[in-house]
């Protein structure tokens, strides 16, 4: 094709994914009265960026590709992939027990807990959030000490920023380097982050949108125990859909992370109609609105679910739907991705809003474009998600 033509026809398909995703974010924002909104997408090979709104509602400063947001638990996703490389390079296994790395909780019940365990939330009934009051290692530690089981190591899910917080915490001691300092060290500079961080540099604080409670009080959140590795992460929706494309292998990356980012899609529980990988969780695709109702329901963020352990886990595949949520007082994020259409998303908003309504915005999006694949790659990606609406 001619340079005129090829170039006629990338902005025609933009505008035609353009389309798309105004007419989904527009009545979502308007219903939750979200300021701004940021949504990366990566059809058949190709990267769209779309900003809405704004990054404050005092400055009226417009949401623009430098605007970070809070990505809150989506962080849970790299810490993930932080433990998988120290796996990968012989740092720790992810059978070992915490205690080899956390002497002082020799004889504990949570000393006798597996890596596993904390990345995939089943060491046995784990709290939400750390408890109020423990505001160092030290009582974090002593806390840990005393805690039992509520119910028996790999029998039940609940969701807990304590388990992922101590897999980070237990992979920089094997590694030899604190958390912060490998993440945005090592970590966000080989997956080609640019604007990435757990702890913003005063150089990027103009970038950073104001947050915005589900009342539309301005906040942001606040370092605590175990916040980095749980829930820290600022980015961009470039550098969020990035890592996306990072996660179905579509950009050149170093052999052995990609392998290591690869590995976190391993399946190890079966959770309801979801399955438990390290952290993402994943459904067969083609996948129903439904079922990504149900496995993003506050039941499973706030009670403990049976699961069932799958043996030998499951391999790393291609015909699943992967997603994950992220949510601080004043942001709400949703992350999904489908590796065998190439199809991902990041949708970044800087307002607390319902779970549901995230999922429900990325299906609608991604089945359309699912829908019009056809007419980007080749004609078997057309209606797979159409298949079990």
């Amino acid at each position: 094709m001619l340079p005129a033509v090829v170039a006629r026809a990338n902005e025609s398909q933009r505008d035609s994914v353009q389309s798309v995703v105004a007419a989904a974010v527009a009545p979502v924002m308007a219903k939750y009265r979200i300021p701004g909104m940021a949504v990366g997408l990566t059809v058949a090979g190709k990267t769209y960026l779309f900003d809405y709104g704004v990054a404050s509602l005092e400055t009226r400063e417009p949401v623009a590709r430098d605007t970070l947001f809070e990505i809150g638990s989506v962080t849970k996703t790299f810490t993930a992939t932080l433990a998988s490389y120290a796996a990968v390079t012989g740092r720790l296994s992810l059978s070992d027990k915490v205690a080899r790395y956390v002497p002082s909780l020799r004889g504990s019940e949570f000393g006798s807990a597996s890596l596993l365990s904390l990345g995939t939330h089943t060491p046995g009934g784990l709290a939400l959030q750390v408890p109020n009051g423990i505001d160092n290692d030290d009582q974090l530690i002593a806390y840990l000490r005393r805690w039992t089981p509520s119910c028996a190591p790999s029998s039940c899910r609940t969701y807990s920023n304590v388990g992922i917080g101590m897999l980070g915490f237990v992979t920089a001691k094997s590694m030899d380097r604190d958390f912060v300092s490998l993440m945005e060290g090592r970590l966000f500079p080989s997956l080609g982050l640019k604007n990435t961080y757990i702890n913003v540099p005063a150089a990027a604080m103009a970038d950073y949108a104001q947050g915005y409670t589900s009342e539309g009080a301005p906040i942001r959140m606040k370092p605590g125990v175990l916040w980095a590795e749980a829930y820290g992460i600022r980015t961009t929706a470039a550098d969020a859909i990035r890592f996306v494309e990072a996660n179905m292998q579509m950009i050149p990356l170093d052999a052995t992370l990609q392998r290591a980012i690869t590995q976190t899609h391993t399946g190890y529980f079966q959770a309801g109609v979801m399955t438990q990988d390290l952290i993402w969780e994943q459904y067969p695709y083609p996948v129903s609105l439904q079922a990504l109702l149900q496995g993003n329901a506050p039941a499973m963020l706030f009670t403990a679910t049976p699961v069932s352990r799958i043996v030998p886990p499951e391999k790393p595949a291609n015909d699943v739907w992967i997603n994950k949520t992220g949510s601080t007082n004043g942001f709400g994020t949703y992350v999904a991705l489908v590796p065998r259409e190439r199809l991902g998303i990041v949708i970044l908003a800087n307002k607390s809003y319902p779970i549901p309504a995230r999922v429900r915005l990325a299906y609608r999006i991604l089945t359309q474009l699912g829908d019009r694949a056809g007419g980007y790659s080749s004609p078997s990606n057309r209606s797979r998600f159409s298949e079990r609406r």
